[in-house]
């Protein structure tokens, strides 16, 4: 039985209503659970850049990528698993604080170089930019103060250099379509 990887999906797609939901069932259809999904303006005008995060195999995952081209708004597909890339997510914590345990909180943010963004009286709101493991690890260590709510944007990806998932070589956008 094929292993199960952890595999990064770019998608470039027209911004229009109802793409999300239809590439989303794409991958439900095939029984895959969508780890993380961000999504947002790209670099091209009219066009999203969404960054999937799914768990399965290689086989699997190029059958659903090749049946996301029939989605007549996806314009480009590409599995960067395997690629160099810089990956980072973004997550907001509310942590209880205490004038005793403030000191701490804050100490711990700038440890990982995170952002305390909101104070009251009862709470610190930490902003924290990095890998999952960074994400995990703050987490982690906030935990004993009392964490009352968490946010997180899910992974967003890019290739490192010159290669990338954007438009080269894509019919209209600047060179021929990829085979």
């Amino acid at each position: 039985m094929p292993r199960a990887e952890h595999h990064t999906i770019v998608a470039l797609v027209e911004d229009k209503p109802g793409v999300l939901n239809r590439v989303a069932s794409k991958w439900r259809q095939r029984g895959f659970n969508i780890e993380s999904l961000a999504v947002g303006h790209s670099e091209t005008p009219g066009l999203s850049r969404m960054t999937f995060t799914v768990d399965g195999a290689r086989h699997d995952i190029e059958q659903v990528t090749k049946q996301l081209y029939k989605v007549i708004e996806v314009v480009k597909i590409t599995d960067i698993t395997s690629e160099d890339i810089v990956a980072r997510e973004l997550a907001l914590i509310k942590v209880a604080a205490t004038s005793q345990t403030r000191g701490a909180i804050i100490e711990i943010a700038t440890l990982f170089r995170a952002n305390i963004i909101d104070v009251s009286a009862d709470s610190l709101i930490v902003e924290v930019t990095g890998g999952e493991d960074k994400i995990e690890k703050i987490w982690d260590l906030l935990q004993p103060y009392g964490i009352k709510e968490l946010v997180r944007t899910g992974r967003v990806a890019m290739s490192r250099g010159a290669g990338g998932s954007g438009l080269a070589g894509v019919c209209g956008h600047g060179g021929n379509a990829e085979e």
